[in-house]
């Protein structure tokens, strides 16, 4: 028997807000669990245990059923977050999703590898930098890359506060060169909003963004892609959208 999905919300349709896929039409699957707790997390609904009985055990095809509902039953990309989704038991929707036209998109810090990460169609690694209060698996990291191979289109994608973040990012793509380099600006300071609170510091999401894009391009490191969150910039930290 096929294990349930803890699925802490299924939403949209909407748009991606942020990395390889932004603008695109997106039904997002957040997924409930984690095993890091970054200091500057915007997901805790869907990290903290301590809302753990929200979180519904569903099968693929009840996932996937509530999806089609949602998408007026024509195919798009999914988005398997959270949380971190590779804790999930994900492969069956995602085989079960394809057979009916869907694509899948998986955002990970790269902590758990799994088999099933070459069945994706995009995959988007990343690491947590020194804000996070995190220190990556290397070893794991890398091992998501080969399970992935060259099936998925696969990006690392990196959240940057301040230089040492930027300091970090830089060392990362030194050590995966052959992957696309994406750099968002953190859109709030430690500590995050709480669950009710869905303004953000915009004028500071926009300061750090200039700064970002400073600093990437004295360094000419012409190989980065800077994006802000669109997400952030159009709704907030408000869920569901």
């Amino acid at each position: 028997m096929t294990a349930d999905i803890r699925v802490s919300e299924i939403f949209g349709p909407t748009i991606q807000g942020e990395g390889a896929l932004i603008g695109l039409p997106t039904v997002f699957v957040r997924t409930g669990g984690c095993d890091y707790r970054c200091s500057w997390c915007d997901s805790l609904h869907a990290v903290d245990s301590e809302f753990r009985h929200d979180w519904r055990p569903m099968s693929a095809a009840d996932v996937l059923a509530e999806v089609d509902d949602l998408a007026g039953g024509i195919p798009l990309t999914i988005s398997l977050s959270g949380g971190n989704p590779a804790i999930q038991p994900l492969g069956p929707l995602i085989d079960l999703g394809h057979e009916r036209g869907y694509r899948f998109a998986l955002e990970t810090q790269g902590s758990i590898a799994k088999d099933w990460f070459g069945r994706l169609d995009a995959l988007v690694l990343s690491p947590k930098p020194p804000s996070s209060g995190m220190d990556p698996d290397w070893e794991a990291f890398s091992s998501c890359l080969s399970l992935a191979a060259d099936r998925p289109q696969t990006v690392i994608k990196m959240v940057v506060f301040d230089d040492a973040d930027y300091a970090f990012a830089r060392g990362v793509a030194n050590r995966f060169p052959a992957y696309p380099i994406f750099l968002q600006p953190g859109n709030h300071t430690p500590p995050p909003p709480t669950e009710e609170e869905a303004v953000v510091d915009i004028d500071g999401v926009m300061d750090r963004m200039h700064w970002l894009v400073g600093k990437v391009t004295e360094d000419r490191w012409f190989e980065a892609r800077v994006l802000p969150q669109l997400h952030v910039l159009l709704w907030g930290n408000k869920r569901g959208v």
